[in-house]
């Protein structure tokens, strides 16, 4: 078996990740080393019985690629919680894997250890290796005090190069065949989020430019398509993910050098079409790299194998091009049921501007759906979209003033969309128009997400209440936020702030700005009159939430000046809904969730969320989460039992295709991470003792509440 080849080394790959940000450092009082990604705001502490002195180390030492790593002496390691464990041989061949409530001891030797935490870690000794873990906590010993290497890898991406394209669809399809170029390894492991590097940006020019070295990996998949922006957009990720060069031709079809042909325009039209053969390749490239470097045993691998006919040992072996011949000849009605819940669909206008999004989709890997280039929602259309969030709002008598400084103001001049029902968990429009239903993505958000400044210090929190009267929201808030001893936040509160004041705090950095008081058409409500936030040119916030009136137009001028992500709303909100919505929200992306995923929960257990939506780059998460995903229970008393609906949540690095494996009695088996992925019958003791290790939602009888809060008697 061999290393994967690091980037840093790569002229293929060269620059495909950033690498210089991430440190190890000593932790607090010298007993052990932290791990901190100051762009993405991931710590992971290893503590050691006694003060270590961590010296510089050479990062190439592990078997996969690491971006800095330290040595020191010690005879144990404690981890912060639960931490699943890879033990791999000097060889790289793989041990055993450890997890909660384990005991697993290795003789003398040399071994590589894999820590699956909120950094990717990684462990290098020469010594006895015992791995001990309970239902909070994770120690690993060595026999005695040796020599340890510890390196990481930050999670974060930015693209190896800038392709530059006309903006004919024969010249995009020269783009699209090089976002592959980007993709770490052409093995099934690719299916890992960890494993597909950022692809290269694409821009507009008059004439095609790529650097020399960039070049699309040797895969033998072509993809062969009409020259229509319409068709090389949605088979944008499908090139990606299969590493496959897109061609012109006169139906879509996907065809590789043993001669084998594939339809792309079947029953179901193109993009679903398209859609299926991205799902069914890579979620048979998640049975398959179980045969790899991470032999575990996978649920989904168990639930659909002797329904397959396929020898996953033999085919992980073999090309590319010969096991999407061996996937696609399996009808999609057979996998379709244990394919996991896809993240995202994007919705592009296939528009010659949209070209530059692509790489952003891409990284995603989003199902794409190319509505008409004029998609602005008939005058009917938006008359119905629009009514449908009014009524969605309780009326003034329902819970006194709304939070409007005009509140006999019209509504501002928008075009609305309503984009189709999909089968993802959640949706984005990347286009013209306000979107109902679906998050609004912008260019201008990813391109600030990709450049994120490196930030040291504290998760940063900056709360600000210009109404008195919304105090609620402020105290519940204020409470919620930093309640995580593990975590090391720095939560501002301000109020009533004057224009100048309001301006000041606009532009200092800050992880998270969450504001609380009058919005209305002239900008945010100041006790000396109205800031106007597209007279911004730059703000210090990663995200934010608008929690006012038609809130719209701010967050758009704040992502225009430099923010992510945030949450605004449509119309008019009254107080008691907000401070309800704002208090769930908070909780929620004080958890780890990502924003799109925020929202989504709280639009599933309340109504008034309708009249919020995501803008920017929604997989965005403000903080870590305590496990591999953040997770959410829906929870039913059947008898005296409880059925147990298992959700998590993929963000932008827990994406597509990480294991998670739930803290629940009598799973020994991974499952694929993302939505719904099993439910379990627990009894009373049970479920509380799960419910006693992490603080999470519960959805109960369609109400969200928290495990640490709720009375199991009384269900």
């Amino acid at each position: 078996m061999e290393r994967f080849e690091n980037p840093e080394s790569s002229s293929a790959f060269e620059s495909a990740e950033t690498y210089l940000e991430l440190s190890l450092d000593s932790a607090p009082g010298g007993d052990g080393v932290v791990v901190s990604d100051p762009i993405e705001r991931h710590t992971f502490e290893l503590s050691t019985p006694s003060v270590v002195e961590p010296t510089p180390a050479d990062p190439s030492a592990f078997w996969f690629p690491a971006d800095a790593a330290v040595r020191f002496r010690t005879d144990r390691l404690d981890l912060q919680n639960v931490v699943s464990v890879c033990v791999r041989d000097d060889d790289g061949q793989m041990l055993g894997q450890t997890e909660h409530f384990a005991s697993e001891t290795f003789p003398d030797g040399t071994y590589s250890l894999e820590l699956f935490a909120p950094v990717k870690t990684y462990v290098r000794v020469d010594a006895p290796v015992s791995i001990a873990s309970d239902a909070t906590k994770t120690s690993i010993s060595f026999g005695g005090e040796t020599e340890v290497l510890v390196g990481a890898r930050s999670h974060h991406k930015r693209p190896a190069a800038t392709i530059t394209t006309p903006d004919d669809p024969e010249s995009m399809m020269r783009a699209v065949s090089l976002l592959g170029s980007a993709l770490k390894t052409t093995s099934p492991e690719r299916s890992y989020p960890t494993l597909r590097g950022h692809p290269p940006l694409v821009e507009r020019g008059n004439e095609f430019r790529a650097p020399a070295d960039l070049t699309p990996p040797e895969t033998g998949v072509t993809l062969e398509l009409p020259a229509t922006h319409h068709h090389v957009y949605a088979a944008a990720p499908l090139s990606y993910y299969l590493g496959a060069t897109v061609v012109p031709g006169e139906t879509p079809r996907l065809r590789t050098d043993r001669g084998f042909t594939y339809d792309l325009d079947g029953p179901v039209g193109y993009e679903r079409t398209v859609a299926r053969v991205l799902k069914q390749t890579f979620f048979l490239d998640c049975l398959t790299r179980t045969e790899g470097y991470y032999q575990v045993d996978l649920h989904e691998r168990r639930a659909v194998e002797s329904e397959l006919g396929l020898d996953f040992a033999d085919l992980y072996d073999r090309s590319l091009a010969e096991q999407i011949e061996a996937y696609l000849a399996i009808p999609w009605e057979t996998v379709s049921p244990h394919v996991p819940e896809w993240k995202l669909t994007t919705h592009v206008t296939p528009t010659a501007e949209n070209v530059e999004l692509l790489p952003f989709v891409a990284n995603d890997l989003a199902i794409v759906r190319t509505p008409e280039a004029n998609a602005g929602a008939s005058s009917t259309t938006q008359a119905a979209a629009v009514d449908s969030f009014l009524r969605s709002s309780p009326s003034v008598t329902d819970g006194g003033f709304t939070r409007s400084a005009a509140q006999s103001a019209s509504l501002p001049e928008r075009s609305y969309v309503q984009p189709g029902d999909t089968e993802s968990l959640e949706q984005a429009w990347l286009g013209q128009g306000t979107p109902i239903g679906a998050s609004k993505a912008s260019l201008q958000a990813y391109r600030n997400r990709l450049y994120r400044s490196p930030t040291e210090g504290d998760i940063a929190i900056t709360v600000v209440c210009n109404d008195p009267r919304m105090a609620d929201e402020r105290d519940d808030v204020e409470a919620v936020y930093g309640s995580r001893e593990e975590l090391p936040f720095d939560v501002q509160v301000q109020y009533e702030l004057t224009r100048a004041e309001l301006r000041e705090t606009l532009a200092a950095e800050t992880d998270f700005f969450h504001y609380i008081g009058h919005i209305d058409t002239d900008g945010f409500q100041c006790v000396d009159g109205t800031l106007d936030a597209s007279t911004l040119s730059d703000v210090g916030m990663d995200a934010f939430l608008l929690n006012a009136c038609r809130s719209y137009e701010q967050g758009m001028s704040l992502i225009d000046a430099g923010a992510i992500a945030g949450i605004v709303t449509l119309d008019d909100v009254v107080n008691s809904s907000a401070v309800e919505v704002g208090s769930m929200l908070a909780r929620l992306l004080n958890s780890g969730f990502p924003i799109r995923s925020a929202l989504e929960l709280v639009r599933d257990e309340n109504v008034v969320g309708d009249n919020y939506i995501v803008l920017g780059d929604g997989g965005l998460a403000v903080a870590q989460s305590d496990g591999v995903f953040p997770n959410m229970c829906v929870v039913d008393a059947v008898d005296d039992r409880f059925e147990v609906e298992y959700n998590t949540y993929p963000g932008t690095h827990t994406g597509m295709g990480a294991l998670v494996k739930p803290m629940l009695p009598g799973v020994e088996q991974h499952y694929l991470g993302s939505g719904a992925i099993d439910q379990f019958s627990l009894s009373s003791e049970e479920l509380r003792d799960f419910l006693s290790l992490e603080e999470i939602p519960l959805l109960v009888d369609g109400r969200l509440h928290w495990s640490g809060s709720i009375d199991l008697d009384s269900l």
